[in-house]
This record gives C-alpha cells, structure tokens and sequence, in this order.
C-alpha cells in the first residue's frame, strides 16, 4: 500500500470512529410506508426522534424505534470513553431499500386470479455525534 492510500484510509477510519450504524433486514413492512416515517427523523436529535417514532401511530414506527435504541447502542459500545448525556448524537440518515417480495394469489371472478406482491425492505440507519 503506497503512502498515500495508507493516509486516506487513516483518515477515513479516524472519521467513522463517531459513526455507529443499525441495519435491519428483510422487514415485512413495504418500503414506501417505511420511508414515511423514515422521513420524519431524518436529521433530528436521538431522543426527539425516539420521542416522534413513540408517539407515532404507524406501524413502521415501532420498527424504526427498535433500530434506532440498537444504533444508539452501538455508539455506546465503540465509544465507551464517552458519555451519551455530554454528546449530542443526530440521526444522520435513514437508507431504506426494497428487499425481496412474497408473490401470493388472490382469487378473483370469473376463474381468474390476481396477483399479490407483499412487499419488504432493507434499512439502515447512521447515528453520529456532532461536534
């Protein structure tokens, strides 16, 4: 590895050191409907956004909630010589990708049928402390 590349990549690691991440996959819940409230706590600080996904009525909602209370987590253990009171931690984004689909048939009238797509999504979630 030349000198260079060795730099960037300390460089690199050194930023992620504040970064913690929770991933979610294969969520039975469509990914549209996930982004909605995905939306909601994008940019926001941890405990407002925790509070907007507790009183919120959907049902991806208590999804996001669970995945967000394991990223704050994960901070907490990479950066144990910090205390999570004295940081401010900020989602600082929510990726949600679709993942596979559960093709069903509904039956229909006249010997016909249609098809049913139950949709599920990937997300990930990054939760940094600014500074």
């Amino acid at each position: 590895m030349g000198a260079k590349k060795r730099l960037r990549a300390e460089k690199l690691k050194e930023e992620r050191k504040n970064i913690a991440f929770a991933k979610l996959n294969n969520c039975p819940v469509s990914p549209r409907k996930m982004r909605m409230v995905a939306d909601l706590v994008r940019g926001v600080e941890v405990n407002k956004a925790l509070n907007i996904l507790q009183h919120n009525p959907r049902e991806a909602s208590g999804r996001l909630a669970t995945l967000l209370r394991s990223a704050i987590a994960n901070w907490e253990q990479k950066n144990e010589d910090k205390n999570l009171e004295d940081e401010q931690l900020v989602v600082k984004s929510v990726e949600v990708g679709s993942a596979g689909m559960l093709k069903r048939i509904q039956p229909a009238p006249q010997g016909r049928a249609h098809r049913i797509r139950k949709r599920s999504n990937h997300v990930t979630i990054v939760v940094d402390s600014i500074n």
